[in-house]
């Protein structure tokens, strides 16, 4: 029987972002995330600058999802933290402050991968979205994964095919740097598209046995395509800027489609459910949708605030791992690369 005063604090802070969520349940009553703008004028993400930024933001983070959830820090059943992976530095800010906090309320230290946060993000309960039932497939897209999962239960996941170079956020991205895209790029991207012909430039896709993904080299024919074209027409982006976004998201769309299709004939499983910033893609999420009626499948597109990276995701493995004890002691450490 599910206890009904379960109040989770989550903190989320693995890469550039620092986050706070308050869950009652499997309810999120706030989740407040700060974004740090500096790293735009640096093209990527500077870790080091990253770390600074978390440790002047968690607090008023935090005390803003308190005072946004309306409870008071004496109600917190749980303190759920990102464990990893993401940057060391980054992770090890919510790591300390998340044991700190834990050990001053007295009350249990929750440990949550990342990866299995973006999966189980389609359990926060939200009105008007469905939640997937065991097994089903999760496509994980993120500026550093690229993953399709197999997922059993809460805690039986098993990745069955993923990138073995490049994730498909920085093929997005790359890409626009290329176009000469300001940081960050993939939704420039995905906005130029609308308007563009998806077929006006034929990119060859990755030839990668079984369910595994590749992008390295998409990046590298992306990049001859524009200084070809670039030395024949200096303006060439400038006037087919919109058929380039299009063209090149129709690829990365068919690649990720096309894995998609095998793993639901090689599992039988047609339910599909997508996670990681990426999927925030409107092409993406347009495309898996329109499988439903194309090949009877059933896909789940988690609300938009639960794609980028921020802590209700973080709050609602807590939740689970709170229902069965799953805790963790002051010993835990931050972990930059984690065993799925």
């Amino acid at each position: 029987m599910q206890n009904p005063e379960v109040f989770i604090l989550a903190i989320e802070s693995s890469c550039d972002d620092t986050a706070a969520a308050v869950l009652h349940n499997d309810k999120v009553l706030s989740n407040v995330v700060a974004n740090q703008l500096i790293h735009n004028q640096y093209g990527g993400v500077v870790p080091e600058l990253a770390s600074r930024a978390h440790q002047q933001n968690i607090v008023p983070v935090i005390d803003a999802a308190l005072r946004k959830a309306n409870v008071q820090k004496e109600q917190l059943s749980a303190i759920a933290f990102t464990q990893g992976p993401g940057l060391m530095g980054s992770l090890l800010v919510g790591t300390s402050f998340s044991k700190s906090l834990s050990l001053a309320l007295n009350v249990p230290l929750i440990a949550v991968n990342h990866m299995h946060a973006h999966i189980l993000a389609h359990f926060i309960d939200e009105e008007g979205y469905d939640k997937p039932e065991f097994p089903f497939l999760a496509l994980t897209i993120s500026g550093g994964h690229t993953q399709i999962v197999k997922v059993n239960s809460f805690f039986d996941m098993e990745i069955i095919g993923e990138t073995t170079d490049d994730a498909v956020g920085e093929a997005f991205d790359k890409s626009a740097k290329i176009l000469g895209l300001p940081y960050p790029g993939e939704l420039l991207i995905d906005k130029y598209a609308k308007e563009g012909n998806p077929k006006a430039f034929p990119f060859t896709k990755p030839k990668v046995p079984g369910l595994d993904f590749s992008f390295s080299g998409l990046k590298t024919a992306i990049l001859y395509f524009i200084q070809k074209n670039k030395q024949q027409n200096p303006n060439f982006i400038e006037e087919n800027l919109n058929d380039i976004c299009a063209s090149i998201q129709h690829t990365i769309i068919e690649i990720l489609m096309d894995k998609i299709k095998l793993a639901v004939k090689e599992t039988g499983i047609t339910q599909i459910a997508i996670g990681g910033g990426v999927s925030a893609n409107s092409g993406i999420r347009n495309t898996l949708k329109e499988t439903e009626s194309k090949y009877g499948w059933k896909t789940f597109i988690p609300k938009f605030e639960y794609t980028t990276d921020n802590a209700a995701m973080i709050g609602i493995v807590g939740y689970q791992k709170y229902l069965s004890n799953r805790f963790e002691t002051s010993a835990v450490v931050s972990k930059a690369r984690i065993e799925f």
